[in-house]
């Protein structure tokens, strides 16, 4: 099993950033990807970013140049740098693990872009 805790969500202006975080803890050496996804109200789930245990990432469109995911160490903890924030990404965020034959989430960090 997995369990992955997130941190670092808030209410931040347009423009601004914010580093989420999220740290993984009990069979962490079975994880192959790690990611950010998202889920706005009346909105579906969506990937924001992944990162695989070679470190190839992989970003949707409406994040690129404005995301950065990244660890400090082959695993743990992932980062999701998020600058130049707009109002449309307010969202709860989730990070996800992925191995063989499992997925697993965390509780979600809530994120609000307002000014």
């Amino acid at each position: 099993q997995v369990q992955l805790v997130e941190s670092g969500g808030g209410l931040v202006q347009p423009g601004g950033s914010l580093r989420l975080s999220c740290a993984a803890s009990g069979n962490i050496f079975s994880i192959n990807v790690m990611g950010w996804y998202r889920q706005a109200p009346g909105k579906e789930r969506e990937l924001v970013a992944a990162i695989t245990t070679g470190g190839s990432t992989n970003y949707a469109d409406s994040v690129k140049g404005r995301f950065t995911i990244f660890r400090d160490n082959a695993k743990n903890p992932v980062y999701l740098q998020m600058n130049s924030l707009k109002p449309e990404d307010t969202a709860v965020y989730y990070c996800n693990a992925v191995g063989f034959r499992f997925s697993y989430w965390g509780q979600g960090t809530q994120v609000t872009v307002s000014s």
